[in-house]
């Protein structure tokens, strides 16, 4: 497995310094799982956001979501929205099988809940998705309640990065894609926090891929294998900080993400699904006990550089996903090339 970060090559996105792990899980209690599926049919998987210590359904996370592009299928964000609230992991895998992760999910909330002797009348699980069909007969939904458990069992903090989990048959600028992650540390006072990012890339066009500032997709294009023409096939993009953020604080940083994305030559096409999700650590919402509940807001005037750090994870977590794949071949013989084939040329 590749483990070529984008700073690899000496390139330093931003300005921010980045957390110890240069990833989501710089972010106190927050881990990362995947359950990959890797066969001659099947390039798929599952990747799962554990938002913090404790039993997040009694205990929920302060969040937000926002749809960049509304291509999609994700599940949950209306209620995620309307309430503010995060009760579940976050799940990521193929755009087929949301209703199969969706239904474990909520098994696993049941199941969670008995152990701690508390009932779940309703659950609202959240679960994002991008179209791996390029690389994996999808119609197939081959993921399966077992390969969820599977990723919340291993969920850890120094997780893999790349073609693994939801991110194992997913592209990007033509390039093979998948799951890419960064952190950024924000001082401000005498307090440091942290804004970490992970992305499940399956979008862009190959033309339009910038690296550093520059169009090195220009430079690759008539190189690579079948490149992509058009910006189509979906991102999500996950944040997780432990700032002390309203919902609407969350809303306001994560709608920044298409900045970050624009950074990397996304055109945001018709056909892609660009979704973001974000939630903190900091306010937690008990779900039963008394009528009022303290969230601590942000001073407004400090936001600009909150949103500064958002947008360099997202750029960077992006060109990681690239950077930490390796070449793959689909279950038809499309054969996918790493950027690493490419880039040490062209940086």
């Amino acid at each position: 497995m590749n483990t070529k970060s984008i700073r690899d090559y000496g390139i330093v996105i931003g300005n921010h310094p980045t957390g110890k792990l240069n990833r989501i899980t710089d972010v106190p209690g927050v881990l990362v799982g995947h359950c990959t599926i890797d066969t001659e049919k099947y390039k798929t998987g599952v990747t799962v956001i554990i938002p913090g210590e404790g039993n997040i359904y009694t205990d929920k996370a302060v969040a937000a979501a926002h749809v960049i592009n509304g291509f999609g299928k994700s599940q949950g964000l209306l209620q995620l929205n309307e309430l503010g609230q995060l009760e579940t992991p976050i799940a990521l895998t193929s755009t087929l099988n949301v209703g199969l992760v969706h239904d474990a999910l909520v098994e696993y909330s049941i199941k969670r809940c008995a152990e701690d002797n508390c009932q779940v009348w309703t659950v609202n699980p959240v679960v994002g998705e991008t179209n791996d069909c390029r690389l994996s007969r999808a119609q197939d939904r081959p993921v399966k309640k077992e390969h969820v458990f599977a990723a919340i069992d291993a969920a850890c903090r120094e997780f893999d990065q790349g073609d693994v989990g939801a991110g194992k048959g997913t592209t990007c600028f033509g390039f093979k894609g998948g799951i890419g992650s960064s952190s950024r540390l924000l001082t401000l006072g005498e307090k440091t926090y942290t804004i970490g990012v992970l992305v499940q890339s399956n979008f862009g066009s190959t033309w339009e891929l910038m690296i550093d500032g520059k169009h090195t997709g220009r430079s690759i294009y008539n190189e690579i294998n079948n490149p992509s023409v058009e910006d189509k096939g979906s991102i999500m993009i996950v944040a997780a900080t432990d700032l002390p953020l309203s919902s609407r604080q969350i809303n306001r940083m994560i709608r920044h993400a298409a900045v970050g994305l624009a950074r990397t030559g996304s055109l945001v096409g018709q056909q892609s699904g660009d979704f973001a999700i974000g939630f903190t650590t900091a306010n937690r919402i008990p779900s039963n006990g008394d009528t009022e509940r303290r969230v601590t807001a942000f001073n407004e005037n400090c936001m600009e550089p909150v949103f500064n750090a958002y947008i360099e994870a997202v750029e960077e977590s992006i060109l990681n996903s690239l950077t930490m794949s390796d070449s793959v071949t689909g279950y038809d013989g499309d054969f996918v090339h790493s950027l690493n084939d490419f880039l040490p040329r062209y940086i």
